[in-house]
């Protein structure tokens, strides 16, 4: 008989609100403190604060963007009204736009160091709250996975056995950032590679295992949205991985 976790809709909110929000607090906190004392100076300050504030809003417009594309019958459906934003948030999408929106900082304050480094823990110990949260919310929330025959499904209230891929997902971001933080001391003659194998690695496990996550809304191949960004951001990025590594 699989394990059930199934929690009433304001109890499944406000549970899951509490913890993400808690997974992002967390997040900044430790790369406030990876921070002090880099070249480009505290998130309080100068090019810090830029940057800072760069990750902050690329990964609030990308994460949005990213669940629009994920469900645009819904988006279209609700647009105009309170519903359109509240749709929920994409950690891809927030990834790949926070990406950008540094990117975009630095070359506006002029920064030329590497600041990716600083994001590894923070990120690893952020999503893993967060993904506390979702597998809180259960069918409240969309990142439950299919059906499943294995022993370790999870019954979120509506009778079946699925893959706990909330779980999944928590196993294999604190399994990535423990290689990462192994191998700080080697990594760090390339600055910026421990960031770039953390992004690949994420947006290719993403990939892979929305696999057993329903689909809502079926791209070409049967793909979601989210695999189309994951997909289309590592074939993007896998040439500045592979120019890093080439520097190791």
């Amino acid at each position: 008989m699989p394990v059930a976790l199934a929690l009433d809709a304001p109890t499944a909110f406000v549970a899951h609100t509490l913890l993400e929000m808690a997974g992002i607090f967390t997040g900044m906190r430790l790369y406030a403190v990876n921070m002090r004392g880099h070249a480009v100076g505290s998130m309080g300050s100068g090019a810090g604060f830029a940057v800072a504030l760069g990750c902050i809003a690329g990964a609030i417009v990308g994460s949005k963007l990213a669940v629009w594309l994920d469900r645009p019958d819904v988006a279209l459906a609700s647009v105009g009204s309170l519903r359109l934003w509240l749709m929920g948030q994409s950690i891809v999408g927030a990834l790949v736009g926070g990406l950008c929106g540094v990117e975009m900082a630095k070359r506006y304050a002029g920064v030329r160091t590497s600041t990716g480094d600083a994001f590894v823990v923070p990120l690893g110990v952020g999503i893993a709250i967060g993904r506390i949260g979702c597998f809180v919310a259960g069918l409240h929330d969309d990142t439950y996975g299919n059906a499943t025959a294995l022993p370790w499904g999870i019954d979120f209230g509506d009778g079946v056995a699925r893959h706990p891929t909330q779980l999944y997902d928590i196993a294999f971001v604190g399994a990535l950032t423990w290689a990462l933080v192994r191998l700080r001391a080697r990594l760090a003659r390339v600055p910026g590679l421990a960031f770039k194998l953390f992004l690949a690695g994420y947006l290719a496990w993403r990939f892979a295992i929305d696999f057993v996550k329903p689909v809502h809304y079926a791209y070409p191949g049967g793909l979601s949205g989210l695999q189309l960004i994951a997909g289309g951001a590592l074939v993007a990025y896998l040439p500045f991985v592979a120019r890093a590594l080439r520097r190791l």
